[in-house]
C-alpha cells in the first residue's frame, strides 16, 4: 500500500483516518484553514476598522504590507524548524503562539497599535510551509502533487470563507448582544484566536511527524540525520538557483492571492458601490475556488509528470501562470459588476492552479532539505505580496495596479523554463513514480481479491444453509 511507507493513494483512502498519512492530511488542511481564516479574518472588517481608526489610504496600504511582510521571515525559519523538530511540534507551537495576536488585535486603538498586531498575526502564515512539508513526507511521488495541492487549497479556502463568515459574526454580535461596531469587530477576532489555540493542541495529539514515527524516535534509531546536520543541508539547498526561481514564481501566484484577499472587499466596496456584506461575499468567491482549483493544479502536475517527467510538471506550471497573468489584466479592465465577478473567478482559477502546480515541483528539488525548499519558496509568496502591497499605497488607481501586476505575472511565467533536472534525476523519479503506481495497482488487486473471496464465502454459506434445510 505504500512506497517507503508513504501512501500511494489519497482519494482511495480518503476516509481511512486510522491511517496516519490520511489522518495527518486532514489535520494539515484543517489547521491551515484555521490559520488562514485567522490571518485574514480582519480583512473583510477593514471597512469598519478604517472608519473607526480614521485610517488614510496610505495607512491601509501599510496594514496590507504588514500582514504579509513578517511571514516572509517566518517561512524561512519554519522550514528549518521542521527539519529539526518535525512538523508536528512546529505546527502546534506556531498555532498556539499565533492565537495571541489574533485575539489581542481587538485591543488596538490607534494606527500604530493596529499595525503592530497586524504584523504579528502574519507569523501564522508560516503554517503553509508546515502543511506542504507534512503532506510531502506522507505521500508517494505518484500522488504527492495532488496531496500538497489539496491540503494547501482547502487551507487557502479559509481566506474565502472568512470573507463571508466574519461579516456575519460581526453582524450577529451587534444584533444578538447589542454591541457597537467598534466592539463587534474586536470580539469577532477574539473568538477566532481562541479557536486556533485549540486547533494547535489538537494537532499535537492527532498527528505524527513521519509514517514511521516522530523525529525524536527516528533519530534515536539512526533513521534521520542528526539535528546538527540540518543547518548544513539548509544552506546547501539555498545555493540551488532553482529554489530562487520558484521563490519568484510563487510570489507571482500565491503572492497575488494574498494581495487579493487583503484588497478585494475594499476594491468592490469603493469601485462598485456595494455594501460591506456584499463586498465580502464577492471577495469570498475568489478564495472559495480553492475548494478544487489548487487541487486541479496538483492533479494535472502529477499527470503531466507521469507522461513527460519532471519537465512536464514545469511546463504545466508555465501554462497556468501565463493564464493567471492574462486573466488578471482582463479583470482589471472590468468596470461593470456582472462582468467583473466572472472574470475574478477565472483569474482565481488560474492563480490557484499555479500554486498547486508550483508545489507539485517543490518536493523534487532537494529531498534532503525539503523544509528549506518549502520554506524559501513559501516565503516567495509573501515577498510577492509585499511588493504588490507597495503599489496599493501609492497614487495609482487600484484597477491600474491590478493591470500592472498582471503584466508582471505574465512575464514571470517564462521563468519556468529555467527549471532543469538532470537526466539521472529524471530516471530516478520515473522509477519511483512507476513503483508507486505498481504498488497502487497491487492494492487494488488485493482489495478486488478480498471482495471476491468475501462474495464466494457468502454464496457458499447460503448454499450450505439452503442444502441443510432441504
Amino acid at each position: 500500500m505504500e512506497l517507503q511507507n508513504k501512501a500511494t493513494s489519497l482519494w482511495g483512502n480518503f476516509f481511512k483516518v486510522n491511517m496516519v498519512q490520511i489522518r495527518t492530511f486532514h489535520m494539515t488542511w484543517f489547521a491551515f484553514f484555521s490559520a488562514f481564516f485567522a490571518w485574514f479574518g480582519i480583512a473583510p472588517l477593514m471597512i469598519v476598522v478604517r472608519d473607526e481608526l480614521q485610517l488614510t489610504k496610505e495607512q491601509v496600504g501599510w496594514t496590507i504590507i504588514a500582514s504579509v511582510a513578517v511571514t516572509v521571515f517566518a517561512r524561512f525559519f519554519i522550514g528549518w524548524l521542521c527539519d529539526r523538530i518535525g512538523p508536528r511540534l512546529a505546527y502546534t507551537s506556531l498555532l498556539i503562539f499565533g492565537a495571541f495576536p489574533v485575539a489581542f488585535i481587538g485591543m488596538a486603538d490607534s494606527f500604530e497599535s493596529f499595525l503592530f498586531f497586524r504584523l504579528l498575526i502574519g507569523i501564522i502564515g508560516a503554517s503553509f510551509v508546515i502543511t506542504q512539508y507534512h503532506t510531502s513526507v506522507m505521500f508517494a511521488p505518484n500522488v504527492v502533487g495532488t496531496a500538497n495541492a489539496t491540503s494547501a487549497g482547502w487551507g487557502n479556502l479559509g481566506g474565502g470563507v472568512t470573507q463571508i463568515v466574519m461579516p456575519l459574526i460581526f453582524s450577529g454580535l451587534i444584533l444578538l448582544f447589542g454591541l457597537t461596531d467598534a466592539q463587534a469587530w474586536r470580539w469577532s477576532m477574539a473568538a477566532v484566536g481562541i479557536v486556533i489555540f485549540f486547533v494547535g493542541i489538537a494537532y499535537y495529539f492527532a498527528t505524527q511527524d513521519e509514517p514511521d514515527g516522530n523525529y525524536k524516535e527516528l533519530r534515536a534509531k539512526g533513521l534521520l540525520p542528526e539535528k546538527k546536520k540540518v543547518t548544513g543541508a539548509y544552506f546547501n539547498a539555498l545555493k540551488d538557483y532553482r529554489v530562487w526561481v520558484l521563490f519568484l514564481i510563487y510570489g507571482a501566484c500565491f503572492g497575488i492571492e494574498l494581495t487579493v484577499n487583503n484588497t478585494a472587499a475594499l476594491y468592490f466596496y469603493d469601485y462598485f458601490d456595494v455594501n460591506l456584506v456584499t463586498a465580502g461575499a464577492i471577495a469570498a468567491s475568489f478564495g472559495l475556488m480553492n475548494i478544487f482549483a489548487r487541487t486541479l493544479g496538483g492533479i494535472f502536475g502529477d499527470n503531466f509528470g507521469s507522461i513527460w517527467g519532471l519537465r512536464g510538471r514545469s511546463f504545466w506550471l508555465f501554462i497556468v501562470l501565463l493564464g493567471e497573468g492574462i486573466a488578471l489584466m482582463i479583470f482589471s479592465q472590468m468596470n461593470v459588476l456582472f462582468l467583473a465577478i466572472p472574470m475574478l473567478i477565472v483569474f482565481s482559477l488560474f492563480t490557484q492552479m499555479a500554486e498547486g502546480a508550483t508545489y507539485s515541483v517543490v518536493p523534487f528539488i532537494n529531498k534532503k532539505a525539503l523544509g528549506a525548499v518549502a520554506g524559501v519558496v513559501g516565503a516567495g509568496g509573501n515577498a510577492g505580496a509585499v511588493a504588490a502591497g507597495f503599489l496599493f499605497k501609492g497614487a495609482m488607481e487600484w484597477n491600474d495596479v491590478f493591470f500592472t501586476i498582471g503584466m508582471v505575472v505574465a512575464v514571470a511565467s517564462f521563468l519556468t523554463f529555467l527549471l532543469r533536472f538532470s537526466p539521472e534525476q529524471e530516471e530516478q523519479e520515473k522509477a519511483l513514480f512507476e513503483q508507486a503506481n505498481i504498488d497502487l495497482l497491487q492494492i487494488r488487486a488485493d482489495r478486488a481479491n478480498e471482495a471476491l473471496a468475501q462474495s464466494a464465502k457468502i454464496v457458499a454459506d447460503y448454499n450450505r444453509t439452503h442444502n441443510d434445510k432441504i
